[in-house]
């Protein structure tokens, strides 16, 4: 019998249960008023990285990261800046920018990916699967016919077939002005 192996390098940090305390606290951090330290998402908006913490685009009232345990190919997250856990508090403004932010991105995964359709998904609370519930994160996640297989009823495992890095440089440059004449 033949068994091929698939590696997912990223995931290690999540299965290990590591993925909270991945990154260190550092004081070249510019956390906002009312981040939490401990959230990746404030981390990342607080560290001038944007391709170490995967962040794709910032706008005045959001962020788009590529998720690093991603469901499937292509699955980026949407977040306000300010770290809130509910929607009651998130201002007009904040909603409608990240609101823009998903449809631009789903936009230009179906474009670049040839997504053939979008789980576009918000968990409120613990309870409801929101495994950050302090920090409101929408999830964008690309489908095409045929995407789900054996493999996670069998094995327990989603095979992702672009590397998280891949993926970022490829929605970097689609962001990028056109070069000047």
């Amino acid at each position: 019998m033949r068994h091929e192996q698939l590696w997912a390098p990223w995931r290690l940090a999540y299965v290990s249960g590591d993925a909270a305390g991945a990154e260190p606290r550092e004081a070249k951090y510019q956390f906002l008023p009312g981040a939490d330290p401990d959230c990746f998402i404030c981390r990342g908006i607080a560290d001038q990285d944007d391709r170490g913490n995967l962040i794709v685009e910032r706008t005045a009232q959001s962020v788009a990261i590529v998720n690093r345990f991603p469901y499937n190919n292509g699955h980026l997250l949407v977040a306000p800046l300010r770290h809130q856990g509910r929607l009651d508090e998130l201002t007009d403004a904040e909603l409608l920018d990240a609101q823009r932010l998903i449809a631009k991105y789903a936009s230009l995964l179906e474009r670049l990916m040839n997504a053939e359709g979008f789980n576009i998904g918000l968990n409120v609370g613990r309870v409801a699967g929101a495994g950050l519930p302090g920090h409101l994160h929408w999830h964008i996640v690309p489908r095409w016919s045929g995407d789900t297989n054996f493999m996670p009823a069998l094995a327990g495992v989603r095979v992702i077939p672009q590397s998280l890095d891949t993926l970022w440089e490829m929605l970097h440059e689609a962001n990028a002005p056109p070069p000047r004449s």
